[in-house]
């Protein structure tokens, strides 16, 4: 499962235009986190996020790693920038917003058990 993408998250100014966009573009679901702002994204195949207030209006790819804190260090020794891996979340694990060596932004994703 090793850099498998798990995981996808929208980031959006406004998360009510974005649920009616996608979801009438590709009949998504959008249930709701208990987070403000925040909704999953229910689709056929995979998961994903989708969260209000982002003026990047960005969409981001998380990886499967088998360890986040080794990644972490993996990515900065590359020349990559990561932030530090955040708490797991109870049944999604723990993941990390990371850029690569050119600033291309991506996460990682170590599942919880």
């Amino acid at each position: 499962m090793h850099g498998e993408p798990t995981f996808f998250e929208i980031g959006v100014p406004d998360p009510v235009r974005a649920q009616t966009f996608f979801g009438r573009l590709f009949d998504w679901q959008f249930p709701p986190t208990g987070e403000p702002g925040q909704v999953s994204i229910g689709t056929p195949t995979g998961r994903g996020g989708l969260h209000g207030r982002d003026p990047s209006k960005s969409i981001t790819m998380f990886f499967a790693v088998d360890d986040i804190e080794a990644s972490v260090g993996l990515v900065r020794e590359l020349g990559g920038t990561a932030e530090d891996a955040r708490p797991e979340e109870p049944g999604f694990g723990r993941f990390a917003l990371c850029s690569d060596d050119q600033g291309v932004p991506f996460g990682l994703h170590q599942v919880g058990g």
